[in-house]
């Protein structure tokens, strides 16, 4: 079947799907926030629970009509691209296992895809929907929200001007502490899924959160890492995958990186920090003080870089929403990359281009995917130095 083309240029919403994020789902929820935070998005169709009474009347609540509910998502992607007012889109929101079918069933079906991380649960199954996507002329998104934050745009753009100099050490950390007792045992559905190895694929915390910090580290520094030296621990009893990571990792040019990742770190609620330290200077974002990046010139005093103020790039600026002193945060960081996603969707329909570089896409998952099989191996290998393959070098 082949989609009906819809007109993206006109002044209406983009058409937007979901399959997953179904009641008690927070990722579900807060995509559907970040779409409509800039009303660039209606929400029209979904299949939102494998459980039909509970796709329905959630289904209701979010003031999807009945016809457009459907209880198997392949269905949702043809009868969806056989409407004249089909979805232009897709989110999908489900346990990682459904990523790779989910994607492929809509992507086949000529609708673009916005994908929670990561990509898919293996390398392999990653390179054959970048084949697919680009078969079919469609466009993924992978919602790294983190790329979202103004000020991790003011770092990007501040190591991209070269004010850092060679860049010698990136230091990267995502800690949380909701997996320090076997609460998956104890009927936590969100644990369930992310320590079953069937759903959560072969990386526990290295693939859920590791993942974000990992590519953070990526878009801030435009450096991919090419070795890397693992360990994984399953500190919790009985835990199947790995609740916490250590990684050091070597970068082009010499610069070395450490990442460290944990869901087991106690009185850590979400702390996710970047530091990067070159020749002439460093910068370091947390995201528990999101709005400024601490910038320190060698031989000079620290500056706290915020809005509008002298050294942050005019993109950064562009991406807050309030004036300054007004608190903006997670949902608003993941709303800007749903805000130019449709900018890039009403961009391709008038001239088939790609998604612009400093969206996180199929590349960047699949990059994430290949430092999660490096890590895997080395670990198993006792921290040994592998080698993260190269995503453009690597067959379909």
């Amino acid at each position: 079947m082949v989609k009906v083309q819809h007109n993206l240029i006109a002044p209406r919403r983009i058409r937007l799907g979901m399959v997953g994020g179904g009641p008690g789902a927070f990722v579900g929820n807060i995509h559907r926030h970040a779409a409509r935070l800039d009303d660039q998005y209606e929400l029209v169709a979904g299949a939102l629970s494998s459980d039909a009474d509970r796709n329905r009347a959630f289904g209701l609540s979010l003031h999807i009509d009945e016809d457009r509910l459907y209880a198997d998502y392949r269905d949702m992607a043809w009868r969806e691209a056989a409407r004249v007012d089909g979805i232009d889109a897709v989110a999908i929101v489900v346990p990682n296992h459904l990523h790779f079918p989910v994607a492929c069933a809509f992507l086949e079906a000529g609708i673009h895809v916005i994908c929670d991380k990561p990509l898919t649960t293996s390398v392999a199954d990653g390179l054959r929907l970048r084949d697919l996507a680009k078969r079919m002329g469609c466009l993924v998104l992978l919602t790294h929200n983190y790329s979202g934050y103004p000020m991790v745009r003011a770092a990007r753009d501040l190591v991209a001007s070269g004010a850092l100099g060679e860049i010698r050490s990136i230091q990267v950390e995502y800690a949380q502490e909701w997996l320090a007792e076997p609460i998956e045992a104890r009927g936590n559905r969100q644990a369930q899924w992310r320590t079953d190895p069937a759903q959560a694929g072969p990386a526990g915390c290295l693939a859920d959160i590791g993942s974000h910090a990992a590519h953070l580290a990526e878009y801030v520094t435009g450096l991919s890492p090419t070795e890397v030296s693992a360990e994984l621990c399953s500190f919790v009893a009985g835990r199947r995958l790995d609740d916490h990571v250590q990684l050091r990792l070597r970068y082009p040019k010499g610069a070395r990186g450490l990442l460290w990742a944990s869901q087991v770190a106690i009185g850590e609620s979400n702390n996710l920090t970047l530091r990067v330290f070159g020749s002439n200077a460093s910068i370091r974002w947390e995201q528990a003080s999101h709005h400024t990046l601490r910038y320190v010139r060698l031989g000079q005093a620290a500056q706290h870089l915020s809005q509008g103020m002298p050294g942050v790039s005019a993109g950064a600026n562009a991406a807050f929403r309030l004036p300054p002193g007004h608190p903006e945060g997670y949902i608003e960081a993941f709303a800007q990359l749903y805000r130019e996603f449709a900018l890039a969707l009403r961009a391709h329909r008038a001239a088939k281009t790609a998604l612009p570089d400093h969206l996180p896409g199929i590349e960047a998952g699949i990059r994430s995917l290949c430092l999660i099989d490096a890590a895997l191996a080395s670990d198993c290998a006792g921290a040994e130095w592998t080698e993260v393959p190269d995503p453009l070098k690597l067959p379909v």
